[in-house]
């Protein structure tokens, strides 16, 4: 996936905003709370996202994955696919619509309805 891709991508989820922020990375909110970011890394985009805890552990023993830096470093469960292998571009989405349905079923059912966010199932 590449940077317009993944950008493309995240504009498709309900109520995302998008600014572009912290040396030049793509940042996509919802509900005013970060779920995926796409920076770089030696030149080549780099894609953050947060995961369940399960996730976490699994995947960042595959090559191309790292916790990311910064928010894993504060006990957060976020990864970064910041080299190859990595993820597929099916898997990479897949776990970005993760992401988006964890960060906001987080958010106040009040603020889900003001935005029109289904309710987590």
């Amino acid at each position: 996936m590449n940077r317009n891709e993944f950008n493309q991508f995240c504009s498709e989820f309900v109520a995302t905003t998008h600014v572009v922020q912290w040396g030049d990375a793509d940042v996509w909110k919802v509900g005013g709370k970060v779920f995926a970011i796409c920076g770089w890394y030696e030149g080549n985009p780099a894609f953050t996202f947060k995961v369940a805890p399960i996730a976490f552990e699994v995947l960042q023993e595959q090559p191309g994955i790292r916790p990311a830096p910064y928010l894993a470093s504060r006990g957060m469960k976020w990864l970064q696919q910041y080299d190859t292998p990595g993820l597929s571009d099916a898997e990479l989405k897949a776990h970005i619509q993760i992401s988006y349905g964890l960060i906001s079923a987080g958010l106040s059912k009040k603020k889900r309805t003001e935005l029109g966010i289904p309710e987590p199932e």
